[in-house]
């Protein structure tokens, strides 16, 4: 009796999990959107190469003051051009860190490379406030809509 239900559930959970994976695929199928894909740079799987940049404390900290202000100032203006020209899908400070890392940008980038000209257009990078530390990522494509959406929840001020 036991063989009997336990082959009973196995069929049960066999067929649902395929209806499941069909229902899943169509699905995918029915919202797949190739526009999105291309103004997205999609591969194949929906995905991307990124540069994930983990920003860290560096040598050289600006003192309180004007200047720093100003730093910070040029550092937010800087991702906002970055963002706003396709370059930087991700940025965010990490909060509390005791290990040194300040934060991150994720650059929607082929290679290092470019990402370090990037990252060297930042105040922070110039000044020596940070320092940045580079890694090849490869995420979903949608990523890339984060800008978007953001000034969608940000209220006017």
């Amino acid at each position: 009796m036991k063989l009997a239900i336990a082959v009973a559930l196995s069929a049960l959970i066999t067929t649902t999990a395929s209806v499941c994976a069909l229902d899943t695929a169509s699905t995918a199928e029915s919202r797949f959107d190739p526009a999105l894909a291309r103004k997205l740079g999609a591969d194949q799987r929906g995905m991307r190469q990124y540069v994930l940049v983990i920003l860290k404390t560096g040598p050289r900290r600006m003192p309180d003051g004007e200047a720093r202000k100003a730093m910070f100032a040029g550092h937010f203006a800087n991702i906002g051009r970055l963002a706003k020209a396709g370059k930087l899908a991700l940025a965010g400070p990490f909060e509390d860190s005791k290990d040194g890392w300040r934060g991150l940008f994720v650059f929607a980038v082929d290679g290092v490379d470019e990402a370090k000209k990037l990252a060297e257009t930042d105040p922070v990078i110039v000044n020596g406030e940070m320092v940045a530390e580079y890694h090849p990522w490869y995420g979903s494509a949608a990523l890339m809509q984060i800008t978007e959406l953001h000034e969608q929840l940000t209220p006017p001020k």
